[in-house]
């Protein structure tokens, strides 16, 4: 058994993909994903459903765990944002190595604050380094670094 994916809803799934490759160096994996049929309506249980997107290899992995941006047509409305203390998926993480250099580029390519840059040191596991933010279509990001 192994970890295969985490999805994202998006919006604009090809803005979204772009921010990831950009900010945090995900990497496309092809082909592009064009999803529709009876096959994907049953799965989903929508009816007349399509969903495009795309997988994108997460930073330090060469065949591991993907990233998947996912656009469903038609899209419901009323998109509330995650919340970092609402139940279901929180927040994606990524270990950087200048957390404030990171929050630079995200907040460049469209991503906003959340929390502020904090400093932790944890006995016998070292300095954390950390912060949460939002991707541009809302979703929870920690950029985290650690020091030993």
């Amino acid at each position: 058994m192994r970890y295969a994916h985490t999805n994202i809803i998006a919006g604009d799934w090809k803005k979204l993909a772009q921010f990831y490759i950009e900010v945090f160096d995900c990497e496309p994996t092809y082909p592009e994903r064009d999803l529709f049929g009876e096959w994907i309506d049953k799965a989903t249980n929508i009816q007349n459903v399509r969903i495009k997107g795309m997988h994108l290899r997460l930073p330090g992995y060469t065949d591991g765990p993907t990233l998947e941006i996912f656009e469903y047509k038609p899209e419901k409305t009323g998109n509330i944002p995650p919340e970092i203390d609402m139940p279901g998926l929180g927040h994606l993480a990524f270990e950087v190595d200048s957390v404030e250099q990171i929050q630079a580029k995200l907040l460049a390519h469209g991503g906003t604050k959340l929390g502020e840059i904090v400093k932790r040191e944890y006995e016998e596991i070292g300095i954390l380094t950390m912060v949460y933010s939002r991707d541009p279509e809302g979703n929870i990001i920690e950029i985290q670094n650690w020091q030993k």
